[in-house]
């Protein structure tokens, strides 16, 4: 029977999902941290569980995004002629076999691992992200006398690569998905909208994924999880990281059309900058 302290500890996780997930923080590492403290999973289980509660924003970004999925799906099974929905189609699989390529292999490996210095691969990422935001200033100023930033239809198959490649990295423990894809498309020039998101909406297939590859290739780990939180506990934290998750994915897709972006995006950087020391030097 579940208790009050389980339903406590889920909502608590499902809390730092839902918004680690959209943040340079990396949401597998924050319930990786978590989980081990509120549950006493080892680090083997407890990166699988930052993994598998993917699930929750998983559903968030499947409702948000709804109209491009069916956009994807019409691609899919209509034949639809619409260059923009055939493109749109093209840069998610591209990028979504590119991060799987990456990806894979790179969860097995940091799956064996244990004690991996989390707090230096968020470091680089708000580095970087505080570079975006110097960038995009610099992309306003130089749009003032002419220079023009980038949009969708302006990306081409090698940057879907790069994109791709980003996003499978981001399967390594300390490195935000949405932080280093956000990020990546910013150095691509992409206005910084539609870098949100281009990166939140091919983070759905990489979320999957995620999850798949943790029933199939770590189900002990998946079991332990189970066991220590409990199938209520569990819906409690999908659940929260679900509500937090759509709330969270709408202000930072509004807010990186404003002005205030540069800002927004200069205080993600420091946030990470500042998570990352403290991992690194054990706090």
């Amino acid at each position: 029977m579940v208790t009050l302290i389980q339903v406590i500890h889920s909502i608590i996780i499902g809390i730092v999902q839902g918004t680690a997930e959209w943040l340079p923080i990396s949401s597998k590492t924050q319930v990786l941290i978590a989980s081990q403290a509120l549950l006493n999973l080892t680090y083997s289980q407890a990166y699988t569980f930052g993994l598998f509660m993917e699930i929750g924003t998983v559903i968030a970004a499947i409702i948000y995004f709804r109209r491009e999925l069916w956009t994807l799906v019409k691609v899919l099974f209509f034949r639809t002629r619409q260059k923009e929905d055939r493109k749109l189609f093209v840069y998610v699989l591209v990028a979504t076999v590119v991060t799987g390529i990456i990806g894979a292999p790179l969860y097995l490996v940091a799956d064996s691992l244990t004690n991996i210095p989390l707090g230096v691969p968020m470091l680089i990422v708000g580095l970087v992200l505080i570079g975006d935001a110097l960038f995009i200033r610099y992309s306003r100023k130089k749009q003032q006398h002419g220079g023009n930033t980038r949009k969708f239809k302006d990306l081409s198959l090698k940057d879907y690569v790069i994109v791709g490649i980003a996003q499978g990295i981001a399967a390594l423990p300390g490195v935000s998905r949405s932080g280093i894809t956000t990020s990546t498309l910013l150095v691509l020039n992409v206005e910084p909208d539609e870098a949100f998101r281009l990166s939140f909406l091919i983070g759905i297939f990489a979320a999957v994924a995620a999850f798949g590859l943790t029933l199939v290739a770590t189900k002990s780990n998946v079991k332990a999880d189970l066991a220590a939180i409990g199938t209520i506990g569990l819906v409690v934290a999908i659940v929260t990281s679900m509500i937090v998750s759509l709330f969270l994915i709408d202000f930072m897709i509004k807010i990186a059309g404003k002005s205030k972006i540069v800002y927004v995006t200069a205080a993600l950087g420091v946030i990470a900058v500042v998570a990352g020391v403290l991992l690194t030097v054990g706090i």
